[in-house]
């Protein structure tokens, strides 16, 4: 999409959001809001600052991920008013704004100061954001049924936000393509980050999380958080769950790249991919996401069946036997927006068989989720089964042979229409 579609877009967005927050002040009985950037801490015993990424809601009206110490008013009937810190600094560059159109419609004040402004005359005030950096102000501060009602606001994606994320899957499809050229050269898992930043050009600080990326048995650590820089003997899988942020809206693309000879779990890989793609067209409005969840469980059994790692039972059973959640422990997928695990997808608790599903409610038009079904030789998960009465539905052998593979996930982002759903990711990075 060109830059000025893209603009045009971000203006409806701005002008959505003055409406939403209009009525929803009025409805909580509050004249205004002042919602803070957030700032970096400081490291404990340190001089040195955590990195910083902004407050969602800040970001909701304004995208600007690294700024820290600035305020934004939100008054019904009034331009939308942003203090922004702008220090005389020798040390380091004082932010700049974008080119875009909410620039134009802020009243925008540098300022030295990283206080809050004086907003005595406003009337009833709330205040939002990090409560660290809230204390000593005036107004009610994350007054939780505004704040739940903020929250509400950002499940539903405008054709904006829809748009930044379909950019940042583009952009992160050029990056999954060169850590898969990187792998397949031998490279390390230190290699491979290099070349996916290269490409995404972007650095790890202004990744929207920290990109995993392991090799061999490495891909069998759900959020595994180092980079080996020495390169593997035998390379005979990766997995790269990694993203882009632009305009602080977040990618999230999980792929599972085999080795050279590595038939089996190339096998493997390619019935996790045909699942996930089910998943995938079955995203709909009104779709129960727990039982999404169940049906991946199903669609893992049945994949352990056909590739013999699972023998003497049926899909059921071995579902209620719980060794397809030692297989595939963690959730389906998640709200993504500005946070990676975005805002308003647990209204209600995760289930007992699903404690680690973060996304609890039914599905709806506007949503973005991930679909990231997964399959992983974990043995500190599959070691309790084997040791007991169902281990002898194991194949053991196979599991041996396989566990250095680590494990295969695959996860693409999805968008919920009004008559099914459109895959954000499969038209970037189709494989």
């Amino acid at each position: 999409m060109p830059d000025t579609d893209r603009d045009a877009l971000q203006l409806e967005h701005i002008q959505q959001l003055e409406s939403a927050y209009a009525r929803l002040l009025e409805q909580h009985r509050y004249d205004a809001v002042l919602i803070s950037s957030g700032a970096a801490p400081i490291r404990y015993a340190d001089d040195q600052y955590h990195h910083h990424q902004g407050y969602g809601h800040f970001l909701h009206w304004t995208g600007l991920t690294g700024i820290e110490h600035s305020w934004l008013l939100i008054q019904p009937g009034k331009r939308p008013q942003l203090w922004l810190h702008a220090p005389v600094d020798f040390w380091h560059a004082t932010p700049d704004l974008p080119n875009e159109p909410w620039t134009r419609r802020f009243d925008i004040t540098p300022t030295t100061s990283a206080e809050a402004p004086d907003l005595a005359s406003v009337g009833r005030l709330a205040v939002i954001g990090d409560p660290t950096g809230l204390a000593g102000l005036a107004g009610d501060h994350n007054p939780e049924v505004l704040t739940a009602a903020l929250d509400e606001l950002r499940v539903h994606k405008s054709a904006y936000e829809i748009e930044c994320i379909e950019y940042a899957n583009a952009h992160a499809a050029l990056g999954h393509d060169a850590a898969e050229d990187a792998f397949l050269n031998g490279g390390s898992e230190f290699e491979i980050n290099l070349a996916y930043q290269r490409d995404t050009r972007q650095r790890e600080a202004d990744a929207p999380y920290h990109s995993i990326i392991g090799v061999n048995d490495h891909a069998g650590i759900l959020h595994y958080q180092h980079y080996d820089a020495r390169r593997p003997v035998q390379p005979r899988s990766l997995l790269i769950d990694a993203g882009v942020r632009y305009r602080g809206y977040c990618s999230d693309i999980t792929r599972t790249v085999h080795g050279p000879g590595e038939l089996r779990f190339k096998t493997l890989i390619d019935g996790v991919d045909r699942l996930q793609k089910r998943l995938c067209d079955a995203v709909g409005p009104g779709v129960d996401y727990i039982d999404l969840h169940m049906k991946t469980h199903l669609g893992i059994a049945a994949l352990l069946r056909a590739s013999n790692l699972v023998q003497g039972l049926d899909e059921e059973a071995i579902v209620e036997t719980g060794i397809s959640r030692a297989f595939y422990p963690h959730g389906l997928g998640h709200l993504l927006g500005i946070q990676v695990h975005d805002v308003g997808g647990k209204p209600t608790p995760p289930p007992a068989h699903a404690p680690f599903l973060r996304l609890t409610r039914p599905l709806a038009s506007g949503m973005v989720l991930t679909i990231e079904p997964g399959l992983y030789f974990i043995p500190s998960l599959l070691d309790p089964i084997a040791s007991g009465p169902h281990g002898q539905h194991l194949n053991l052998p196979l599991i041996d042979e396989l566990k250095g593979c680590g494990g295969i996930r695959i996860e693409d982002n999805v968008l919920v229409t009004d008559s099914g759903s459109r895959n954000l990711t499969r038209p970037y990075l189709p494989r």
